[in-house]
């Protein structure tokens, strides 16, 4: 049976979401991320970024769509010469 890691420090988490480790550290200071100070580190409840990864999924397929879209051709170029 696999056990599922709850709770990580601040570096595992940068590395989880893929984010600089200064950027959660001023947002854990800011109170956008909740996180305990066990005295040594901060630990956070890596279950609180669940909509924000699901955000992230939805805006990379959405980009990767976007690239496979076709140019159109520009309706106002005439050749008039």
């Amino acid at each position: 049976m696999e056990t599922t890691k709850t709770y990580l420090t601040v570096a595992e988490t940068a590395e989880y979401l893929d984010l600089p480790m200064p950027f959660l550290l001023e947002k854990i200071r800011e109170g956008r991320i909740r996180a305990v100070h066990n005295g040594e580190e901060y630990l956070i409840n890596k279950d609180q970024f669940q909509h924000f990864l699901e955000q992230m999924k939805k805006l990379r397929a959405f980009e990767e769509a976007e690239k496979q879209e076709p140019i159109p051709e520009s309706y106002d170029v005439k050749d008039e010469d």
